[in-house]
């Protein structure tokens, strides 16, 4: 006889829900037309929350990849006019990465195809389920409970 395995059905759905959420933001990223792949999509969002142009190595920390990968996005990107290379102010060896007007408006873009991918992921969800899985989430990513989840027995 087995035992229930509750956590590991949880972490099969919870692997099912990412493959779900991936596929659906591949494809409206896909209709978007914009021609950046999913990981170059990332760089520039993740390239819009620096206050300064970073260095690739930055990019590559932030990422949590190696650098060679960075530099193979943003070679894609600068090729496509998203991002351009710049030397620092400071220090004219180092080379620091910046968004472009096209870049910009990539990125407003990039921001509609996600609102209709989480549009379309949510749309089963009442607004008390949101916010409750918006909570759950919260204390998954931050490792802590929520203090305002409303989930009955929790704070």
């Amino acid at each position: 006889m087995t035992t229930p395995d509750p956590e590991g059905a949880l972490a099969e759905q919870l692997l099912r829900f990412t493959r779900r959420v991936h596929r659906i933001q591949k494809r409206h990223l896909e209709l978007s037309d914009l021609g950046v792949t999913p990981a170059q999509s990332r760089l520039l969002r993740t390239l819009n929350h620096f206050g300064a142009p970073p260095r690739m190595a930055d990019l590559a920390e932030r990422l949590e990849v190696v650098p060679r990968a960075v530099t193979t996005l943003v070679d894609g990107l600068e090729a496509n006019g998203k991002v351009r290379r710049v030397p620092d102010p400071t220090n004219r060896r180092v080379i620091r990465i910046e968004l472009t007007d096209e870049g910009r408006e990539t990125l407003r873009e990039l921001h509609r195809a996600r609102q209709s991918a989480a549009r379309e992921i949510l749309a089963p969800l009442t607004g008390l389920e949101r916010a409750v899985l918006g909570e759950l989430l919260d204390t998954l990513v931050d490792g802590a409970p929520s203090a305002h989840c409303g989930i009955p027995g929790n704070g």
